[in-house]
């Protein structure tokens, strides 16, 4: 069981006004109906209240407009969610492996490795590699010659960090995540001579404090870096084509793919299966719906969806045909009124 935590000392970390007894120990987190007098719940949104007027809960995080409904010691916080993301770390430490190479580990002569640095069974640490101080190189990952991991950084396992990418501080990348894998670069030669590789020269440059998911995929450059800025969080899947910028703090959702050369502004939220063009800059503060497909800029911020809902089976294939014959039915309008028009000048020539 974890060192238990006294609401009080919680309450300080997250700037809480405790409502009742400030001295009660807390050992974990947990939801509110699974709750007993050790562990601290969270209620963020009305339709918790029946939950937390039964929870056993020895503590919970909760809006003062909650208070009420609290039948236990409460800590009356802005933002519930937040507040317990950080509690929930602070009960529930990640677990440091011990400093120092596995034996089946295999690193080069000329990698650096930084106090504390840890890595694991049958990672690979190519030349000129340097791993900064508390940096976690979990099993089976692969970490290429000349790349910079930051202090503090994880690579969970079966991480593949390219040649010469760099990483931040504090960057988590979990399981099968590869960076600097080569951009999907290929010019076309005459007739019969088929496709021709472009060297992909550029790197990866991610920032501090970043998270990708498992499985997320971001390419190398052609000429010039990918960057990933600070704060970004990824969704597992989510692919990232060569030259792609992402601005601070934003945030993009499970599947979505986002093609070569395009910007991302900084605090977006994208949701998840959508689909960005390659060449396009998109707007700081910008919002997309799941599964918006957007083929251009975006220039302004705000929210933006493109996906159209499910349909009944029925209904769908009649939109669908109807879709189909929108070309026709403009066409159609416009001899209409091209037509209108020349009778309107007609009747004005005649009444003249």
């Amino acid at each position: 069981m974890n060192q238990p935590v006294t609401v009080n000392e919680l309450a300080a970390l997250v700037a809480a006004e405790v409502v009742g007894d400030g001295s009660t120990p807390i050992h974990r987190v947990a939801t509110l109906p699974g709750a007993d007098a050790q562990a601290i719940g969270f209620c963020s949104a009305p339709r918790y209240l029946d939950d937390l007027r039964r929870t056993g809960a020895g503590a919970v995080l909760l809006r003062r407009e909650y208070l009420d409904a609290c039948p236990t010691t409460a800590l009356v916080v802005a933002d519930p969610y937040h507040a317990y993301a950080r509690i929930a770390e602070r009960l529930h430490p990640r677990p440091v492996p011990d400093a120092g190479v596995h034996p089946t580990a295999v690193v080069a002569d000329d990698a650096q490795l930084g106090d504390g640095a840890s890595v694991g069974p049958h990672a690979v640490i190519d030349a000129g590699a340097c791993l900064d101080s508390g940096v976690v190189v979990g099993p089976g990952c692969h970490v290429g010659a000349g790349a910079r991991i930051g202090a503090g950084s994880r690579l969970l396992g079966r991480v593949t960090v390219g040649e010469r990418c760099i990483l931040g501080q504090r960057v988590v990348l979990h399981p099968g995540v590869v960076v600097g894998a080569d951009g999907f670069g290929f010019a076309r030669g005459p007739g019969a001579e088929g496709w021709h590789k472009v060297p992909q020269l550029g790197r990866v440059i991610i920032g501090d404090d970043v998270d990708l998911g498992a499985n997320v995929t971001i390419d190398r450059g052609a000429i010039d870096d990918t960057v990933i800025a600070d704060g970004v969080k990824l969704d597992n899947q989510v692919h990232v084509a060569h030259n792609v910028r992402i601005g601070e703090r934003t945030i993009i959702a499970g599947n979505t793919v986002v093609a070569g050369s395009t910007t991302i502004g900084s605090d977006c939220m994208i949701g998840g299966s959508t689909a960005i063009t390659g060449h396009i800059d998109i707007a700081n503060g910008v919002t997309l719906m799941g599964m918006t497909g957007v083929t251009g800029p975006i220039r302004e911020s705000g929210a933006y969806a493109s996906p159209l809902p499910a349909q009944p089976v029925r209904q769908w294939r009649r939109n669908t045909v109807r879709f189909t014959q929108l070309d026709d039915l403009f066409r159609r309008v416009k001899q209409l009124e091209t037509a209108q028009g020349e009778a309107v000048a007609t009747n004005t020539d005649r009444d003249e």
